[in-house]
């Protein structure tokens, strides 16, 4: 119950008390956030502002930034490059005062130093900050410059009192995940790597664990019994932002499904865990993991935007998919025959990331001909991923007025619309400080990884062709053959309420 509470004290704090004080009895020690690839697009629009704004706002212990890269920077440039970043993508914006609290507590090394003058750095950031001080490394690196990264770490001695974040993907198969792991255990103790997935630092996908296991309305009908289907839809507006290079060999099922959605459906799939504590929700998420049965290239939708490859840097013949629909399954007590259906893409219609339940229907009707009841499908449970982590209940109610005449009803609720919507954290402000306090709750383990690729394979070893969608839909016409008898809930055909001041 003590976990409980602190959990709830986390997500809808007291608001008038500050963050430090909610969180006085905690411990955290000082520490130097060492930042590889500090110049690069992620540092730029995630990483600095969230840094920023956990550095002023007392949620984090005193910290020092070591920013490094291949650029040849130096402080004065580098924050700068922070200010204007934080300036530009900050959720949290600073003041020019807060901003001068921050200014000093950045630096940068260049690669080209070599790992001695980044050590040096380090050592001086610590002693500034008390012998207590750790050491937090961020790699913010493509996939292939990882392990070179940890054997620069390894090389400047500053593995000990020191965790490390890691960027998806985890590797882009079982053999190159294993080899992952086995490169970062021959530095790290597992209990010291934070494999990040920014999905599960977000408000609504924490909420869920909220819904599930603090309620007794919904985890009794949580199951096979009273779930129709489940689906998990992250459709993208945007489409390769200059990340050829990146996206051309990764593709949509490696950079989003693996990492991202089937991490999140663990949330909605996972049995209650023993406790609200990172060990319990990992042990039950990878559990998941296990009973998850080998994706079938037949239930799969492979899909390429027309247009993509005309894009620079990608090949003229590429098979890359840009779009991805699959029917997923879970073999196991509480899931046997329910399927799971993910969707995610580029330049589609519109920007949406929501969890949607759908529940069966009543298996008989008492109600007339005509009165609406089968006509507009089942209840869903829908979870907004976005920031103002939306939840809505949808349900048949008698429309007012003469005879029995039935018609679709919703249940709505946003943090913005409680007092507490200031609260809301960024999800790589929320991962970052719980890396910090020792936290891996909302971060995958190696075996989880290495589960999830391993029941990949079948799709990657025989991949079916990529089928073309325009620019501005929602993929290839295959999708709703896919999912029939069901139908996908985006597009919405009701709005999100908005609420009127």
């Amino acid at each position: 119950m003590e976990a409980l509470r602190r959990a709830q004290t986390i997500a809808y704090p007291d608001p008038s008390a500050s963050r430090a004080a909610r969180r006085e009895g905690e411990h955290v020690d000082p520490h130097v956030v060492v930042l590889f690839g500090a110049t690069g697009d992620l540092s730029r629009r995630k990483l600095l502002p969230a840094l920023a704004h956990l550095s002023v706002s007392s949620l984090t212990p005193d910290i020092h930034v070591i920013g490094t890269s291949l650029d040849e920077y130096d402080d004065d440039a580098f924050r700068e490059f922070a200010r204007k970043s934080i300036a530009d993508f900050g959720a949290h914006k600073l003041t020019d005062a807060e901003w001068e609290s921050f200014k000093p507590r950045l630096q940068f090394v260049s690669q080209s130093e070599g790992p001695g003058a980044l050590a040096d750095a380090v050592h001086k950031a610590q002693e500034s900050l008390g012998s207590s001080s750790r050491i937090l490394h961020y790699l913010s690196v493509p996939p292939k410059a990882a392990t070179a990264v940890i054997t620069t770490v390894k090389e400047a001695g500053l593995v000990d009192n020191s965790r490390v974040v890691m960027e998806k993907p985890f590797g882009t198969d079982i053999e190159s995940a294993v080899r992952l792991n086995a490169d970062l255990h021959r530095t790290f103790d597992e209990s010291q790597i934070f494999r990040i997935d920014h999905f599960l630092g977000k408000e609504a996908a924490q909420n869920i664990l909220a819904f599930r296991f603090a309620n007794g309305l919904f985890e009794p009908i949580w199951n096979r019994n009273f779930i129709d289907h489940v689906q998990i839809d992250v459709p993208e507006a945007l489409g390769l932002d200059q990340r050829a290079a990146f996206y051309e060999p990764t593709g949509a099922y490696r950079d989003m499904v693996v990492t991202h959605l089937f991490q999140v459906m663990a949330f909605v799939a996972m049995e209650p865990p023993t406790a609200l504590e990172p060990r319990s929700i990992s042990d039950e998420k990878d559990k998941v993991f296990r009973s998850l049965l080998p994706i079938r290239p037949s239930d799969v939708i492979r899909g390429q935007y027309q247009g993509y490859r005309d894009q620079p840097g990608v090949a003229r013949d590429s098979d890359t998919e840009t779009f991805i629909a699959l029917r997923a399954r879970i073999d196991n007590w509480r899931w046997a025959g329910i399927p799971f259906y993910l969707r995610t893409g580029k330049m589609m219609a519109e920007g949406q990331r929501i969890i949607s339940i759908a529940f069966k229907e009543a298996p008989k009707s008492m109600f007339p001909a005509g009165s609406g009841v089968d006509s507009m499908g089942p209840d869903h449970l829908t979870f907004d991923l976005a920031d103002e982590s939306k939840v809505s209940l949808s349900f048949y109610g008698k429309r007012p007025g003469p005879g029995m005449r039935l018609e679709k009803l919703s249940m709505q609720f946003s943090t913005s619309e409680t007092e507490y919507a200031t609260d809301v954290l960024e999800a790589y402000e929320r991962l970052l400080m719980d890396a910090m306090r020792g936290d891996r709750t909302l971060f995958t383990t190696a075996d989880g990884i290495e589960s999830l690729w391993a029941r990949s394979m079948p799709l990657l070893e025989d991949p079916p062709a990529v089928k073309p969608y325009s620019p501005g839909s929602w993929g290839p016409n295959a999708i709703h053959q896919l999912i029939a008898p069901h139908a996908w809930r985006l597009p919405f055909e009701r709005a999100w309420r908005v609420r009127r001041s």
